[in-house]
């Protein structure tokens, strides 16, 4: 079954803070320019060509209809391989960059009845895909009213954790301290929100900045203080007790508007 389908950038990189490379005598943007070094003479881009190196100093030249005509069935289309259980694949090590996956007009039948049966299933489907010169691994999966595609690494990029001499060593674990750990946890057990997390990194910078550009002087925080050591169960009943304290704060308002409603 062909499903024509657009694909669509999920995530996007606005929020990151953004700095221009400035010369520090005239305060005017650094600019680069691209350089042939043997002919000794600039290039404009859209002359630059696309080079395969196969020797010293010895390039073969492809461009954009080589790779439009390559013979490969992911060069224009998503091509399903398999369909894995979700719980296969484990998307911290495995998943990169995540794509929205929209149905044209004459798609949208199968879409759907592929998108409802991998749900029913519990199952997403492994493909490849060719997205900017290079082929991908990816996953299918539903979200909410469509699907979204995850590429994936390849296995040859995962790195193992042989060497990584942490994790070499048996720990031997108390069985209290793994009570308390577990007690940590719980008392911080939520479900995920995004909403409630904000990038403090990119605010704490702005807030240079707008204070510089109005002529503020910025003065550094204290350094904070170095951390006392103490006994690893002191410090998990403390978490406790702080995470406890965080939680019945969070908590309270809603608390109190509930009295009230029930008060009117």
């Amino acid at each position: 079954v062909s499903i024509p389908i657009r694909l669509y950038n999920a995530t996007e990189s606005t929020a990151k803070v953004s700095f221009r490379q400035l010369c520090p005598d005239h305060h005017s943007p650094i600019s680069y320019k691209r350089w042939c070094a043997e002919g000794d003479h600039e290039v404009a881009y859209s002359e630059i060509q696309r080079g395969y190196e196969v020797g010293k100093d010895r390039y073969v030249i492809i461009d954009d209809k080589d790779l439009d005509n390559l013979p490969l069935p992911t060069a224009h289309a998503i091509d399903i391989e398999e369909f894995v259980p979700v719980d296969d694949v484990e998307p911290g090590l495995y998943y990169d960059s995540a794509y929205y996956v929209e149905p044209e007009e004459l798609g949208k039948k199968p879409y759907h009845l592929l998108r409802r049966a991998l749900e029913s299933t519990g199952r997403m489907a492994i493909a490849k895909i060719a997205l900017r010169d290079k082929e991908h691994l990816a996953a299918l999966h539903p979200n909410g009213k469509g699907l979204i595609m995850n590429t994936l690494h390849w296995p040859d990029e995962i790195r193992s954790t042989e060497g990584l001499k942490g994790l070499e060593d048996e720990v031997k674990i108390n069985p209290k301290e793994l009570e308390m750990a577990k007690a940590l946890i719980e008392s911080l057990a939520d479900t995920f929100d995004p909403s409630r997390y904000k990038d403090n990194y990119r605010e704490a910078v702005m807030k240079v900045v707008r204070a510089k550009a109005e002529g503020e002087v910025i003065e550094a925080p204290e350094a904070p203080q170095p951390a006392k050591v103490m006994d690893l169960m002191e410090a998990l009943r403390q978490s406790v007790e702080q995470a406890k304290k965080q939680r019945a704060g969070r908590e309270k308002p809603a608390a109190e508007t509930r009295r009230r409603r029930k008060a009117s």
